[in-house]
C-alpha cells in the first residue's frame, strides 16, 4: 500500500503508471534496428550526434544497443562491459555470453522497475551475439520492466517501432547480403506512414546522421564488432535521391504530349503541331487560309 498526497493507490495502478512513464520516455527517442544477414547482426540507428553512441561493443562476439535516455542505459552499457570483463577473466573467455548478459540485465531493470523509491529505467536494450554460424546467432530484446525477449530476424525497439518493423515484415529475406539488409534497415528507418493507411512520404536520412555497426562472424581477430564510418556507408547505399532521370523523361513526355495536342487544336502557328509532310509554303488539306510568301 503506498500512502501519498492523494491517499491510497493500488499496486495495479502503481504499475500502470509507472510503466506509461516509462513507454514515454521511450517513444521519445529515435527507432534502432537489429538485423540478422548473412554473416552476422547489423544494427542501424539515426542518432545524429557523433559522440553519443547506441550502439557499443561488449565483449569478443556480442555488442550492445539501446533507445531511450542517454545516462541510464550508458550505466548499463558499462556495468555490462565490467561483468564480462570479470566473468571472462576469472572463468574463460567462452563463458560470456549474449544470454548471460541479457539475464542480468533483466534482474536489473526488473529490480529498478518494481522498487518504489527510484524512477524506472526509460530505456530498451538490444544484446546480440553471433555463433559460428547463423543459426547460433542470437538477438535479445530487453524492456524497461526487465522482459526479455528472443528475436529472430529481425527486431525494433524506440519511438516508430511499429510503422519500421511493419516496413520490414513485408521486405525482409532471410540470409541477405551485408549491402542489401543496409539499404533495407536505412529504407525501414525513413519510412512515414500517412495517415487512415495512406501512404506518406519517406526520409531520406543523411548518411552522418546514422549509426551502423555489425558482428562479423569472418573477421579475423577475436573480436567482431565493427562500426561504419560515413565513407563506407555511402559507399554502400549509394545515390539515394529520387530518380532524376525518370522525372526528366515524365516531364519531356508532357510537354512533348502537351505540345502535340496545342498543335493539333491551336492551328499551325509557329510549327508546332505541323504535318512534316507538308512542306513550308504550300497548303495542306485542312488548311484554312492561303500560304504566305517567305520574306526576301
Amino acid at each position: 500500500m503506498s500512502m501519498g498526497f492523494g491517499g491510497y493507490v493500488s499496486p495495479e495502478q502503481l504499475m500502470k503508471d509507472r510503466a506509461d512513464f516509462a513507454r514515454k520516455g521511450i517513444s521519445r527517442g529515435r527507432s534502432v534496428v537489429g538485423l540478422q544477414f548473412a554473416d552476422g547482426l547489423l544494427f542501424v540507428s539515426e542518432n545524429p550526434s557523433a559522440a553519443l553512441h547506441k550502439v557499443s561493443e561488449i565483449y569478443d562476439r556480442i555488442a550492445f544497443a539501446a533507445v531511450g535516455r542517454y545516462n541510464e542505459f550508458e550505466n548499463l552499457r558499462i556495468a555490462g562491459v565490467r561483468l564480462a570483463d570479470m566473468r571472462g577473466y576469472s572463468y574463460d573467455r567462452r563463458d560470456v555470453t549474449g544470454r548471460g548478459l541479457a539475464n542480468a540485465y533483466a534482474q536489473t531493470l526488473g529490480a529498478i522497475f518494481s522498487s518504489g523509491g527510484e524512477k524506472p529505467y526509460e530505456v530498451e536494450l538490444f544484446v546480440g551475439e553471433i555463433g559460428d554460424s547463423a543459426a547460433e546467432d542470437q538477438l535479445y530484446r530487453l524492456t524497461y520492466d526487465g522482459q526479455v525477449a528472443d528475436e529472430h530476424g529481425y527486431a525494433v525497439m524506440g519511438g516508430a517501432a511499429e510503422a519500421v518493423a511493419g516496413y520490414l515484415k513485408d521486405r525482409y529475406t532471410e540470409g541477405a547480403a551485408l549491402d542489401e539488409a543496409l539499404r533495407l534497415a536505412v529504407a525501414a528507418l525513413g519510412h512515414s506512414p500517412g495517415g487512415n493507411g495512406a501512404p506518406g512520404a519517406d526520409r531520406i536520412i543523411p548518411v552522418e546522421d546514422l549509426e551502423v555497426a555489425i558482428l562479423d562472424r569472418t573477421r579475423t581477430q577475436p573480436r567482431k564488432f565493427s562500426r561504419f564510418s560515413p565513407a563506407r556507408l555511402a559507399a554502400i547505399l549509394g545515390d539515394r535521391t529520387p530518380d532524376a532521370g525518370a522525372e526528366t523523361s515524365a516531364e519531356t513526355s508532357a510537354e512533348t504530349s502537351a505540345d502535340t495536342s496545342a498543335g493539333t487544336t491551336g492551328g499551325t502557328a509557329s510549327g508546332a503541331g505541323t504535318d512534316p509532310a507538308i512542306a513550308p509554303g504550300e497548303v495542306g488539306p485542312d488548311a484554312g487560309e492561303p500560304p504566305i510568301a517567305p520574306p526576301i
